[in-house]
């Protein structure tokens, strides 16, 4: 099934009526492309959550892989990244075979950490381009609108492509037209220094009337990946407005954990990884945790399908994590019951889910059937603990679940 038809079904649904399902069309049309060139959930929260044993089996969504990648430190016999969008697989293909193919560590860090230099080329075109996937393979050998082969995003700062990526760079013009500067957060030396710099250099922003404004259109957001069902859950956590809940997000990313020790603010306020910190790196580049990848690269399996179409071809009692990150958030009843038939079918006994949500409160307990969410245990006081230790902010929920 193509990528359009994938994210069709996901997005058209039976809320997909009125206003909101052309505003459900015009979403499913936007998110067919390169959205995530690197994701936003952290995997250092996640790995924490999980608490996996050696050999587990995890189901995750690829999104842009880092996440996926960094879950072979855990020894996993096997990890399933899954996708809608064939565009998110390449971008995990070209990262998996840079891990796997280049000569070492550095040639890795240069390629996928830097993501900047014309020498990638080389390492493209001798080391990666002919191991790659089919599909991957055909993307990135099209021509962008640059006129340039994809890969040559790998000489010109790769995680400033895609929708989120542009995003970014439009966060930043749009900040300093109102008076802020974005970049200032990174002379802090201290989170006292971050708090400061944000009430100065960006905070103000949120409350003048064109940023209030657009906090209230869907469609601004629809480069971030929220689709307009997950606008809806904003809303209802949005008591003081919508421009508030996001002031309080970024703050939350800018002020609660050092910067230098947070891949996802070095991309919001710098728009690059620095190099030369290596807590600062995504975990799946820490030199730390190389020869663990590299040994497992080949554990790492996608697949272009829907989590419930995935599942129902596992065995019973055959999976130990799964990780959703924010998919419920665009399901209706029908669809989030339907996968967590599959899910209760396909648990190992003590398996564990995680996900995000746009709001603060998980779906489960007002759209699952009873008879399923009875066997699953979760603790709304742990959840809000994990929450507080996800640094990439910008969802309102962090949920586990535990099979009994």
């Amino acid at each position: 099934m193509s990528s359009k038809a994938l994210i069709d079904s996901a997005v058209f649904n039976s809320t997909t009526a009125g206003s909101k399902g052309l505003a459900d069309r015009l979403f499913a049309h936007w998110f067919s492309r390169l959205v995530y060139a690197q994701i936003w959930e952290d995997p250092q929260a996640d790995l924490a959550a999980l608490q996996l044993a050696p050999g587990a089996n995890i189901l995750t969504i690829s999104s842009g892989g880092c996440n996926a990648l960094a879950y072979l430190s855990a020894e996993p016999a096997a990890v399933h990244a899954v996708d809608l969008n064939a565009a998110h697989l390449a971008m995990l293909d070209i990262k998996q075979k840079a891990i796997k193919h280049l000569p070492d560590y550095d040639a890795v860090l240069q390629f996928l950490g830097a993501a900047n230099h014309s020498d990638n080329i080389k390492r493209y075109q001798r080391h990666i381009r002919h191991h790659l996937h089919e599909d991957a393979s055909e993307f990135w050998e099209s021509r962008s609108l640059s006129g340039k082969p994809r890969y040559h995003y790998f000489t010109q700062q790769a995680y400033q492509h895609g929708l989120l990526g542009e995003f970014i760079g439009f966060a930043h013009f749009f900040v300093r037209m109102m008076g802020g500067d974005l970049r200032k957060m990174l002379e802090a030396k201290t989170l006292q220094e971050q708090s400061v710099l944000f009430e100065r250099h960006i905070a103000p922003v949120f409350e003048t009337r064109l940023f209030q404004w657009i906090a209230r259109q869907p469609v601004a957001l629809y480069s971030l990946g929220i689709p307009p069902s997950q606008f809806e859950e904003l809303k209802r956590d949005a008591s003081q407005g919508l421009h508030a809940l996001f002031k309080e997000r970024m703050r939350h990313l800018a002020c609660d954990f050092p910067l230098q020790e947070n891949c996802f603010a070095q991309q919001a306020f710098g728009r690059r990884y620095d190099t030369t910190q290596q807590a600062g790196l995504p975990m799946y580049l820490q030199r730390s945790h190389f020869d663990a990848l590299r040994r497992n690269i080949d554990r790492l399996h996608p697949h272009h399908t829907t989590l419930t179409d995935f599942l129902r071809q596992q065995p019973r009692a055959s999976m130990h994590a799964y990780v959703f990150l924010d998919a419920q958030d665009w399901m209706d009843q029908q669809q989030l019951s339907a996968l967590w038939q599959e899910v209760s079918r396909t648990a190992a006994p003590g398996a564990k889910v995680i996900f995000r949500t746009g709001g603060s409160t998980s779906p489960l307990e007002r759209q699952l059937p009873a008879d399923i969410l009875a066997q699953w245990h979760t603790d709304p006081a742990h959840n809000r603990a994990l929450y507080a230790t996800d640094r990439s902010a910008i969802y309102g929920g962090m949920h586990l679940y535990t099979k009994i």
